[in-house]
C-alpha cells in the first residue's frame, strides 16, 4: 500500500494560526510523523506552535529547498512508497506554488502517489482578491530578472500582454529588491495602468491598495522595503 502525500499550508506572517488555518487542516497536520520541508527551524517551530502530536526529537524531517539536486528529490518519496503518509510544508503558504516543492509532486503523480492539496492561506490569490483587477484571466509569473535593464524590459512586456490579453500580471520579489521594482514599474508602465500593491498579507499590518501608475507616482511612497509583497498590474 502506498502512502498519501498531504500538501498542508503554513502562515505567511499572521501571528495567530488559527485564524487562517482551517482546523481540518491542524487535525490531520498534527497526526502526521514524516514531512518534507523547506526549512526544517521554520517548521518545527510551526509544529510545536499547532500542537503536533508526537514529540518533535521523533519527527522526521527531510529538505527540499532550491538547492536539493533533482537526483535527490526522487529519493524523498521512499517513506511514501512504503506505505507511510508525508506532509509537504513550504516556509511559508501554500507548498509547491513558487515553490520547490513542486518537482516532488509532479514525481509522486507519476509513481502513482496520492496528492491530497489542503486548504490555507496564498498572499498570491489574496491580493488578487482584494485588488479589484481582471480575476476572471491572470497570470502569475514568479520572480523578474535581478538586473535592472533586464528587469524593465520583462516589465514592459508584461504590461504589454495584460494589455494585449486583458490578463492581469501577478510577480513577487525579495523583500530587500521592492523598491527598486516598484520605481521601475512607475517608470516603465503607461499612467492608466493599473497598479497593485499587497503588502504583509494576514498580518496587523496588512495593506493592500490598486491605484493607477500616474496616482502612485503623486501619492506617498507606500513602506514596502524589506516586506513581503505581491505585484499585480493590469492595462
Amino acid at each position: 500500500m502506498i502512502g498519501t502525500l498531504y500538501l498542508i499550508p503554513t502562515t505567511i506572517g499572521s501571528e495567530r494560526w488559527d485564524s487562517v488555518i482551517p482546523q481540518a487542516v491542524i487535525t490531520q497536520t498534527r497526526s502526521l510523523k514524516h514531512f518534507i520541508v523547506e526549512d526544517i527551524r521554520t517548521t518545527r517551530r510551526y509544529l510545536s506552535k499547532i500542537g503536533v502530536l508526537t514529540p518533535i526529537d521523533q519527527i522526521d524531517f527531510q529538505l527540499l529547498n532550491e538547492h536539493t539536486k533533482q537526483t535527490e528529490i526522487e529519493m524523498l518519496l521512499k517513506p511514501l512508497m512504503e506505505g507511510i503518509d508525508v506532509g509537504l510544508l513550504s516556509e511559508a503558504g501554500l507548498p509547491a506554488v513558487a515553490d520547490p516543492g513542486s518537482q516532488l509532486v509532479a514525481i509522486a503523480h507519476r509513481k502513482g502517489i496520492k496528492v491530497v492539496p489542503l486548504t490555507g492561506p496564498s498572499s498570491i490569490f489574496l491580493t488578487l482578491m482584494a485588488s479589484g483587477l481582471n480575476g476572471q484571466n491572470f497570470a502569475f509569473v514568479g520572480y523578474l530578472p535581478i538586473k535592472s535593464d533586464e528587469r524593465k524590459k520583462r516589465i514592459k512586456q508584461l504590461e504589454l500582454r495584460s494589455k494585449q490579453e486583458k490578463q492581469t500580471q501577478i510577480f513577487i520579489e525579495a523583500p530587500y529588491r521592492n523598491l527598486h521594482v516598484f520605481q521601475d514599474i512607475l517608470n516603465e508602465c503607461n499612467s492608466e495602468s493599473l497598479l497593485t500593491l499587497g503588502v504583509e498579507l494576514t498580518t496587523t499590518s496588512e495593506n493592500i491598495s490598486t491605484k493607477k501608475i500616474r496616482e502612485w507616482k503623486n501619492s506617498v511612497l507606500p513602506d514596502i522595503n524589506k516586506k513581503n509583497c505581491v505585484f499585480c498590474i493590469l492595462t
